[in-house]
């Protein structure tokens, strides 16, 4: 179970309570007394003053983390905010359509509103402040707003010592709520040695992981040491609540997810899926010039970047028709299309375009089904055919409302074509050491790489139909092993 603390830079009184109080520290007691030997798990919340680098807030957040004690704002939310550069890109999108039709109701031209713990000092703000604490959890944020732009313009972390007696109760309810609710949450009696949050979203169409995978998940997880609980989007600022996160949410680096493993790995969690191959492996761009470098074996591909006549005739002198189309960020057979002519080319290229400045051309080959191996730290796992669906040349046909896929055989990795193991293993090094489904397409004794995900399908009674629970422990000692590696 975790104990909480609250530091402040001199001493803190609290309606009710004052410093004498077992959770209320001051930082001289904080650097004096701390690390205690009876005290297995600690967090801080830091209300020393940040503003200032080098200060009493920067120091007690940089011990915090030396000392092993989840800490809040970290020194890595403490410096963000102190650079623009570094929070000004994840301000752009920030102010949503729905808090427009409140801005306008002010007169004036500018706001300032306040945060406490994720609570807005305004009502009609609470989803603006909770997503921003998400963002940047730290005790206190102000928040400059444009309201004729209707644009965030600053951000910044700020001191209770700041604020008039108004804004003080509701920070100190905000403080204690904020206290009880996240800080000390009863943990089960059994105890454990890391704790990992597993991502994911209930309303997902097309899951990652079903439930009863996640369930074996979370059994295997328990039988390595590692007590696992799920988390969702809006839960950002309990990452640092956690030894390592396991994404079980289909990636995207325009998305939370990526957010997410950022955050994890910023703040020292082991964490799968990594960015470095959330980055990669989302971008086919990159994916098929890493396999030309690397000499992946895999089909002829190219980028094009405009839909010109001249284009379309350096296309037809390369390629043969049907030929693929693909958007470099696209999952699940959706932003991947065939065409039979040039007619259909410059149509489809067109459309394409619009979405992204480049479109991936490539050789059309025709397979009754398409291998997945899963891989894990550069080492086989699992071994798929997916089957293309019913009358459609790819795994999944996506109708207006319906999504059908072909059928599937599971086998063991020693049965695999030797040509195609090795495909798998050479492809899955290039993005790094984290687990991976390499996709490929098998033509005599040729492999071909199309794609890797790197959050592959691990659903049951599917990809686990060979190994059974055997799969998810395997995937959970990976990541004890990397935890262990990684240090208490």
């Amino acid at each position: 179970m975790f104990t909480s603390f609250v530091v402040s830079d001199e001493y803190l009184s609290l309606e009710g309570k004052d410093v004498k109080d077992n959770f209320l520290l001051t930082f001289d007691q904080y650097l004096a007394e701390h690390p205690r030997k009876d005290l297995r798990k600690v967090k801080i919340i830091n209300l020393c003053d940040t503003d200032q680098y080098l200060s009493k807030g920067y120091y007690c957040s940089l011990l915090a983390e030396a000392r092993g004690h989840k800490v809040l704002p970290s020194v890595n939310t403490i410096n963000d905010l102190r650079n623009e550069q570094l929070y000004k890109p994840q301000l752009s999108d920030t102010v949503m359509p729905a808090v427009l039709q409140k801005l306008r109701k002010h007169e004036q031209r500018s706001l300032t509103l306040y945060i406490y713990f994720g609570q807005a000092d305004i009502s009609g703000f609470e989803a603006l402040a909770k997503k921003l604490f998400m963002q940047f959890p730290a005790p206190i944020l102000s928040v400059e707003i444009d309201i004729i732009n209707c644009c965030i313009t600053d951000i910044n972390c700020r001191s209770y010592t700041g604020l008039n007696e108004s804004q003080f109760q509701k920070f100190e309810k905000a403080l204690l709520d904020f206290n009880q609710r996240l800080w000390l949450t009863s943990r089960p009696k059994k105890r454990y040695r890391w704790d990992m949050a597993i991502l994911v979203d209930e309303n997902e169409a097309l899951p990652p992981s079903d439930k009863v995978a996640l369930a074996k998940m979370v059994k295997a997880a328990a039988k390595v040491g590692i007590r696992a609980e799920f988390i969702g989007e809006n839960d950002y600022a309990k990452l640092n609540e956690f030894d390592a996160l396991f994404i079980r949410v289909t990636t995207a680096i325009d998305h939370y997810t990526y957010r997410f493993a950022r955050k994890a790995e910023l703040e020292g969690l082991v964490v799968i899926d990594d960015p470095t191959s959330i980055l990669r492996c989302c971008n086919k761009v990159f994916l098929q010039d890493a396999f030309s470098y690397n000499k992946v074996p895999a089909l002829k591909t190219i980028s094009v970047s405009n839909a010109s006549q001249v284009q379309l005739d350096k296309i037809e002198s390369e390629f043969t028709y049907p030929m693929v189309l693909k958007v470099p960020e696209s999952a699940f057979s959706k932003g991947v299309f065939k065409v039979q002519n040039r007619d259909e080319l410059h149509g489809r290229l067109s459309e394409l375009l619009n979405q992204s400045a480049l479109v991936l051309i490539q050789t059309y080959l025709f397979t009754e089904f398409d291998w997945r191996i899963g891989v894990l730290n550069n080492k086989p796992l699992y071994a798929c055919k997916y089957h293309m669906a019913r009358n459609h040349w790819q795994i999944y046909k996506h109708d207006e409302s319906t999504v059908d896929s072909g059928g599937f055989d599971t086998l063991p990795t020693f049965e695999v074509p030797k040509v195609v193991l090795d495909a798998a293993l050479k492809a899955a090094k290039v993005i790094g050491s984290g687990l991976y489904g390499v996709d490929i397409k098998q033509h005599n004794n040729q492999a071909y790489v199309i794609e890797i995900n790197d959050n592959p399908s691990l659903d049951s009674e599917v990809e686990d139909l060979y190994l059974g629970d055997e799969l998810y422990m395997i995937i959970m000692s990976e990541m004890a092993r990397r935890l262990e590696q990684r240090g208490r």
